[in-house]
């Protein structure tokens, strides 16, 4: 289920999220597939003036948990930061409202799931 985060798509910044299982409990493994489908359509409105997101799960802890991409290419962090504040967005702040929406969308999976 491996995604690219160097594809174009609007001109917009794509980030790569990748998910560990685990962040789903103990039986994560089973569920971490669909949950990473159903929270990356969940995603779709969450800044999209400025980011795309894509969610995979993180099966191989070699891979970065983050990659960014930008009209086809890879950036750094760094990068990423320079273009968040380029549209008017503050890092911190833009990180931490994906982390409180995907602690929503992770809380909402394992109640369903129960």
């Amino acid at each position: 289920m491996s995604q690219d985060p160097t594809k174009i798509i609007d001109n917009k910044l794509v980030i790569l999220c990748r998910l560990e299982p685990g962040c789903l409990g103990p039986d994560g493994i089973e569920h971490i597939e669909t949950f990473c489908v159903m929270a990356q359509k969940a995603l779709v409105t969450h800044e999209s003036d400025v980011c795309h997101w894509l969610l995979e799960p993180r099966f191989n802890k070699s891979l970065e948990e983050f990659q960014y991409g930008l009209k086809g290419k890879l950036l750094t962090k760094e990068q990423a930061k320079k273009y968040l504040l380029l549209a008017h967005r503050e890092w911190g702040n833009f990180e931490e409202k994906f982390e409180d929406k995907l602690t929503q969308l992770i809380n909402l999976y394992i109640a369903r799931k129960h």
